[in-house]
């Protein structure tokens, strides 16, 4: 009976532990299962981002190179050479120069001789008139800025002005200025952009050689008077980023700048204009900066069939606009002004007939084409930088 009991006892103690046990496992598993569903409940919390941050961006900064060179010349024996079975053709005069001058974002050149066409007969000094076909060829060269205000502008009439005008206002992408078909037209102000650079060009003559605009019709040519000017320039100036004002002046073969020419360069330079480009004198003349304003007094000939080397050489010069935009402020700067020359060759004399008209870039020339030519480049290129001898030469590439 005991040893039951005892038996009895040993297997309650036993299911006591197992119960026991039991119950601990099954409260830690109660436990685990509400813990997790609780987790599983709970929200997940947010990842925390950052707050964007734009990047601070600098200054945008662009660029934009001109070049100018001298005047359009066009004699007869030029336009003789040029004629074809069909027509004429003055592209080959100058194919030597147009790599140089399509490189360049703004290309000027001053057609000094009226471009009236064939139909009211071509003429040669002292009354000029050309061919259309001189227009195309400096436009394929890569020209895009031409002035129209000169001595000869007059020289055959009103009609003369009008179909030059009609083939410049054809051109796409070049802006002809100067002389104009109306009134209208003359005051209103053509501004081009490149490369985010506006900017526009204005020009005037301070001679006629004694002929007469027509009464009421000022806008055939724009004639060079102070008020004139003040106001053309108050009308755009505030409108672009550059200002190029083509200035017809001077004393003929003089290869220094007389007084009216520095006169009339301080009076448009306090009025902001940015570049001054001087024709006229056929012979290279000093090139200086007065402020901020660059100031070419003459460029000479480009071509033309005039005897002597210093007018058959011809002016070369370079300049950068550079843009800087940093916020609400703009800055305008000219940088890197350079010069260099171009020769223009021709066979024959002028007894026996010029021919074989071809534009050299003075680098390209050879003693058979010019004799001594060394020489004459250090002569004339230290003419241009006579005022700023600071002014870097042009490097050509090989």
């Amino acid at each position: 009976m005991v040893k039951k009991k005892k038996k009895a006892l040993k297997k309650s103690v036993r299911n006591f532990i197992l119960l026991l046990i039991l119950g601990v496992l099954l409260g830690v598993s109660l436990a685990t299962i509400k813990n997790f569903t609780k987790k599983e409940k709970e929200p997940l919390t947010p990842s925390v981002v950052p707050p964007l941050v734009e990047e601070e961006k600098g200054p945008t900064v662009t660029t934009a190179s001109l070049i100018m060179v001298g005047d359009a010349l066009i004699h007869e024996a030029v336009y003789a050479d040029a004629k074809t079975s069909n027509g004429y053709n003055f592209k080959p005069m100058l194919e030597n120069i147009k790599p140089l001058i399509s490189s360049y974002d703004l290309a000027y050149y001053n057609q000094e001789t009226i471009l009236g066409g064939l139909e009211l007969g071509l003429s040669t000094y002292p009354r000029f008139n050309s061919p259309y076909e001189v227009g195309d060829a400096f436009v394929d060269a890569g020209f895009n800025l031409v002035s129209l205000s000169t001595n000869h502008t007059l020289d055959r009439g009103e009609q003369a002005i009008l179909n030059s005008r009609s083939y410049w206002d054809k051109q796409e992408n070049v802006l002809a200025t100067g002389s104009y078909a109306s009134m209208e037209e003359r005051n209103t102000p053509v501004i081009k952009e490149v490369n985010g650079i506006t900017y526009t060009m204005l020009s005037y003559t301070t001679t006629t050689n004694g002929l007469k605009i027509p009464e009421g019709k000022s806008y055939l040519l724009n004639y060079y008077d102070e008020e004139t000017v003040k106001e053309d320039i108050e009308r755009v100036r505030d409108k672009v980023d550059i200002l190029l004002v083509s200035m017809h002046w001077g004393t003929e073969y003089n290869l220094g700048a007389s007084k009216e020419q520095k006169e009339i360069a301080s009076y448009l330079a306090s009025l902001g204009v940015d570049v001054i480009i001087g024709t006229h004198p056929h012979v290279v003349e000093p090139i200086e900066f007065i402020d901020n304003t660059m100031v070419i007094y003459s460029l000479g000939n480009l071509i033309s069939a005039q005897r002597g080397v210093e007018r058959l050489t011809g002016g070369i010069a370079t300049i950068t606009f550079k843009k800087v935009v940093d916020g609400d402020d703009t800055t305008i700067t000219l940088e890197d002004p350079r010069v260099g020359l171009v020769y223009t060759y021709s066979k024959g004399s002028s007894s026996t007939g010029r021919y074989d008209f071809k534009l050299y870039l003075y680098q390209d020339l050879k003693e058979n084409l010019l004799a001594d030519y060394e020489t004459y480049y250090n002569k004339y290129i230290n003419v241009l930088k006579k005022e700023n001898d600071s002014i870097k030469e042009i490097e050509f590439s090989s």
